[in-house]
């Protein structure tokens, strides 16, 4: 069976044209060929199917934020709550872990501390070092992240997984097969660097150091690791 990819938006254009869009990165970091994920665009209106015909799901990160509740975006979060309730396998990633965390209940809005972007420390906590998603991995992982927007509060019969300096609620699990992350597994540090670079202007008005950004970007196999469990859990 073949891995369902729910793209709630593309990378930004300097990216893109380097380094291919999200499939591409997914692809990779799951360990599977480009073929074996069926993607469909929900930003552009496409239509989702039934999450039981596939192994598992994902659900990208977007440059949209969730507080707009465009109507792909409400679409997608009563479909994802169904999904979770039949029982498949998913993974929100970013805007994915937001989205999932509102349709089981929880809540979204602007980060108070203001953006987030580069590489950062996420420090797993509780039932992290037994949850099959994070088995092996350190206490704390580094990993890429880009976000304006966080979950605020947790649904109720969530697990709190991981928290991170600006955000503490970075990753959590909503039963067995479920869980959401708010860093990007995907990315690499090439590719954190061309966001920061896309956005540099915007990111410097919030009296953030973007060339220390774009310096302290690094590579790690945690978010790699990750994406390669999930693709095991799914498929085995």
């Amino acid at each position: 069976m073949t891995i369902l990819l729910v793209k709630t938006g593309t990378t930004v254009p300097n990216v893109a044209a380097r380094r291919g869009d999200f499939e591409q990165w997914f692809a990779k970091g799951l360990g599977v060929a480009e073929d074996e994920l069926h993607v469909v665009s929900v930003y552009r209106g496409e239509a989702l199917p039934d999450a039981r015909n596939y192994a598992g799901v994902v659900v990208t990160g977007s440059a949209a934020m969730v507080t707009d509740e465009e109507p792909w975006s409400l679409q997608t979060e009563r479909w994802l709550r169904r999904a979770v309730e039949m029982g498949s396998y998913a993974l929100g990633v970013c805007y994915g872990h937001q989205l999932l965390a509102r349709a089981m209940g929880g809540a979204v809005a602007n980060n108070p501390r203001g953006r987030q972007v580069g590489t950062t420390d996420v420090t797993l906590i509780g039932s992290a070092t037994t949850d099959p998603l994070f088995e092996g991995l350190p206490r704390v992982v580094h990993v890429p992240v880009s976000h304006l927007q966080v979950v605020t509060r947790l649904p109720e019969a969530a697990q709190l997984l991981a928290v991170a300096p600006r955000d503490e609620h970075h990753a959590f699990a909503v039963g067995d097969r479920a869980w959401g992350v708010q860093f990007h597994p995907e990315f690499d540090a090439d590719i954190v660097r061309g966001y920061i670079e896309a956005r540099r202007d915007a990111i410097a008005t919030e009296a953030l150091d973007v060339d220390a950004l774009i310096r302290d970007a690094r590579d790690s196999p945690h978010g790699a690791k990750l994406l390669r469990a999930f693709a095991a859990m799914v498929t085995q």
